[in-house]
């Protein structure tokens, strides 16, 4: 498979799938048992529809689609369902996220929690609570399409399975998150760990599982390698956005860069900096982290640092060396599976660590 069409099956999944989630959102609110006095379920649904419609590749519901690739090429009943559960569970954990981060924007727009706040400034609690609840109805929505979808009950009921436990999952994974950054000094296995619960299972192996579960495989036979394939993707990508905070370009980007820092999270670039720098650079790179007000002059003056150690090569070349091993694990999918499709699966790894954006 060449690169462009690669682009080409990405953009079309995009598409078709934007236009599913609009179409979804235009009569979710008829399916809910909500009063008619109600005036804040309808601007609940509203925010949702704003913020999931916001949305950029569409790569969960690409992998739906090519792990159904693998085994045909036939249109399969479940795949509308399974992906709009896929992006709903994400919507989820933005909303959610937005709000542990106390982040204004997400998508070149209002996060959930600013645009409650913003809705009642004078009620800080209503506004948190309503934040909290939008999350939760995301949460709840994405099972509840699974369980309307017109499958077989065994086929529906090992994709609510799946998306459950990749939801759990999550929860785990914010959790040792925030408790990451409680340690001086995680360990890589502590920074792989977070990015596999965190990213990696809701947002790789549970599409993979539900796009062979509508295509009539059994994924549970195939555990161990799905698992290997997503942990080792999720690492890639979680390296990448890692690195990208401090050495990334900003403009390119649409954010600042130093983020992470400022925020003290002990991140792989964090922990690859305080292991290459010497003690006056140690004191540059610890005043930062965890400074809310650090200055763009720091920032650059850190990522300098991280530079001139090679930190940055580093971190480059550690990225690419996972998108091999990933590469790999699919490559070994021959010649079980049809051939396209493998190759779209080995060719992914080394597409998500040097994309632009």
């Amino acid at each position: 498979m060449t690169q462009q069409q690669f682009l080409e099956r990405v953009d079309g999944y995009e598409r078709w799938f934007n236009t599913l989630f609009e179409e979804y959102f235009a009569t979710v609110g008829t399916a809910l048992d909500m009063p008619s006095f109600s005036r804040f379920t309808p601007e609940c649904l509203g925010l949702l529809r704003e913020l999931s419609l916001r949305g950029g590749k569409r790569m969960r519901v690409v992998l739906l689609h090519e792990a159904a690739r693998l085994v045909t090429d036939r249109p399969l009943a479940g795949l509308d369902a399974a992906a709009l559960s896929i992006e709903l569970l994400q919507t989820h954990g933005l909303v959610h996220d937005d709000l542990i981060d106390d982040s204004p924007v997400r998508r070149g727009g209002p996060s959930t929690y600013y645009a409650y706040r913003h809705r009642f400034p004078g009620h800080p609690r209503a506004a948190m609570g309503l934040t909290v609840l939008a999350g939760d109805l995301a949460l709840a929505l994405s099972l509840r399409v699974l369980l309307d979808a017109k499958v077989p009950t065994g086929v529906r009921q090992s994709m609510v399975e799946v998306q459950t436990r990749a939801a759990t999952d999550t929860f785990v994974g914010q959790i040792i998150d925030l408790e990451r950054d409680f340690a001086d000094a995680p360990d890589e296995e502590v920074l792989h760990s977070v990015a596999d619960r965190k990213s990696a299972r809701y947002s790789i192996l549970a599409p993979l599982q539900l796009g062979l579960l509508a295509a009539g495989e059994q994924p549970r036979l195939f555990e161990r390698e799905l698992r290997e394939y997503a942990r080792l993707v999720g690492i890639c990508g979680q390296l990448r956005d890692d690195y990208l905070d401090l050495f990334g370009d900003a403009d390119t980007m649409g954010k600042p860069t130093g983020t992470d820092l400022r925020d003290g999270k002990h991140t792989y670039t964090v922990r690859a900096l305080l292991a290459a720098v010497d003690d006056a650079e140690r004191r540059v790179v610890d005043a930062a982290l965890g400074d809310a007000s650090c200055t763009p002059e720091t920032i650059a003056a850190v990522r300098e640092i991280g530079e001139r150690r090679g930190v940055a090569d580093r971190l480059r070349a550690d990225m690419h060396r996972y998108a091999r091993q990933a590469s790999a694990v699919a490559a070994g999918w021959r010649p079980r599976w049809r051939e396209e499709a493998v190759g779209f699966f080995e060719q992914l790894p080394l597409w998500s660590v040097e994309r632009s954006r």
